[in-house]
């Protein structure tokens, strides 16, 4: 495994001159954008077939990754121009050596109505039981938990690691915790889990959570996607309402998954559809990577690197300026489904979950 500075994509110069200021941050398409999702590291303790390689890795330098005092500059920027919710992600962002104290500063962050920002994590709950009671008192609001499969052989040929049982504590000590929503995320693969739907959503109901299934993306770092393996959105409610009543959730707004409630209520089920039924037209997500690059769409193939902003003396107003920019260059949608299709380079540890 080697550290070194990765570049990837077509890095954007300071647009502080060329973008109006103010306002909230709508895109070209009127889609108005409240949700930051930052990446506090690409590395990870699971090596997820659908997500990384065994081994070989290049993983980003420690001197490009984000300072925390960047990230929160970044966030108060962001919360000032209409961000109401940071999700910090990775690779495996417990791994972050301060990830009670990012918390806590990004929890001291106040919209630009003076309301407290929402700060949630996705994490595959490894550490969780270690760190959750401070992460709680520090303000983390939300969490969702990867877990594809409750097999043990299958957990360790998914992630290439034998660590489902401290997966398991992790979500058995989130489940204890106060933090509500709770939702267990699971991609649904062909001839790997597809057998598996049922008992994942009935594991979730048993914790008090809410099972998310999402379609397998072209997100894998070998670039080995193969649109045949991958379970639809269609294929996932026939299995699922095998067992029960399915009934759509009305007011999905701009959130990633459809839901639908079981049997009537009160538990339900949700299913990211991002490749069959994309949701692209409410999308009001920004993504920034461990390294200061802000992508506008998690498949996107362009990125606007904040780090000359941050580290060669420019203001607050420069950043935002490149906030907008980013927001203002925003496609449509991620053309998954369109022939010119080009899956990003770099794979989703790198880009942030």
């Amino acid at each position: 495994m080697t550290a070194v500075p990765v570049a990837i994509g077509v890095r954007m110069p300071n647009p502080a001159a060329a973008v109006e200021s103010g306002g909230p941050l709508v895109d070209t398409h009127g889609r108005v954008h409240r949700d930051l999702r930052i990446s506090l590291t690409d590395r990870c303790s699971l090596r997820c077939t659908y997500c990384m390689p065994e081994q070989g890795n290049e993983w980003l330098a420690r001197s490009s990754i984000l300072s925390t005092d960047e990230i929160v500059r970044i966030a108060g920027v962001a919360a000032a121009a209409g961000i109401t919710t940071f999700r910090l992600t990775g690779g495996e962002p417990l791994l972050r050596t301060d990830i009670v104290d990012v918390v806590r500063r990004l929890a001291r962050i106040r919209t630009a109505d003076g309301e407290p920002v929402q700060i949630a994590m996705t994490t595959n709950g490894i550490r969780l039981p270690e760190v959750l009671p401070d992460l709680e008192a520090a303000g983390l609001a939300r969490l969702n938990i990867s877990i594809d499969t409750l097999d043990r052989e299958r957990f360790r040929d998914l992630t290439r690691r034998d660590r489902l049982d401290d997966v398991l504590d992790g979500i058995a000590a989130a489940a204890a915790s106060t933090l509500r929503p709770l939702k267990l995320n699971a991609v649904a693969m062909r001839d790997v889990n597809d057998d598996e739907l049922v008992d994942l959503v009935e594991f979730a109901i048993g914790h008090g959570a809410q099972l998310r299934f999402i379609e397998q993306m072209p997100l894998d770092a070998g670039h080995t996607w193969d649109r045949t393996q991958m379970v639809t959105r269609e294929e996932i409610l026939e299995k699922l309402g095998a067992r029960w009543s399915l009934t759509p959730v009305p007011g999905r707004g701009g959130a990633p998954a459809e839901r639908w409630t079981l049997d009537g209520g009160p538990h339900t089920v949700g299913v990211i559809a991002s490749v069959t039924a994309p949701f692209c037209g409410d999308c009001d997500r920004l993504r920034l990577t461990a390294d200061g690059q802000l992508r506008n769409c998690l498949f996107s193939t362009t990125e606007y690197d904040l780090v000359p902003v941050l580290r060669s003396g420019g203001d607050d107003a420069a950043v935002a300026a490149m906030l907008r920019s980013c927001v203002r260059g925003k496609l449509p949608g991620h053309a998954i489904n369109d022939p010119s299709f080009l899956q990003p380079a770099r794979g989703m540890n790198a880009i942030g979950g």
